[in-house]
């Protein structure tokens, strides 16, 4: 039997393989394979993201912080079959991953951190001491 390859019919998903189609190789655009799926939130003191990266190793991932956006990088590599083995079916997404998000300037670069579970990746930014503003009597 042949391998077969399921399609993914979401829209954002096609849009990215045509636009990577259309760029080709020669493109200095960061593109991706597939798309993991991000959940943000804000509280009081930060932001927290988590990203579904299953199967994805913590050394394939890349996080940078650079003029208020925040990029998360990677790869999910395919899986080796073992030999006499062969894949009936493939649905799992694999190859590189891409997503950008801007953050409010609140955002402090420097106290970022992340770490990987169970193949949640979870990135928390903190929030900068927030500056009260202050009364400025006019003299005369």
């Amino acid at each position: 039997m042949a391998l077969a390859r399921y399609e993914n019919r979401n829209p954002w998903s096609q849009f990215h393989q045509e636009v990577n189609r259309m760029l080709g190789e020669n493109s200095s655009v960061v593109t991706s394979d597939w798309v993991p799926v991000v959940d943000i939130k804000e509280e009081k003191d930060r932001f927290v993201l988590h990203a579904d990266l299953p199967g994805v190793d913590r050394d394939n991932i890349d996080i940078t912080m650079e003029g208020g956006v925040i990029s998360i990088r990677g790869e999910r590599k395919l899986e080796d079959v073992a030999e006499g083995g062969e894949y009936k079916r493939v649905e799992r997404a694999h190859g590189t991953f891409y997503r950008r998000f801007a953050l409010p300037d609140e955002a402090d670069p420097e106290g970022i951190n992340a770490r990987c579970n169970q193949g949640v990746l979870e990135v928390v930014i903190p929030k900068r001491q927030s500056v009260q503003p202050r009364r400025i009597e006019v003299g005369g």
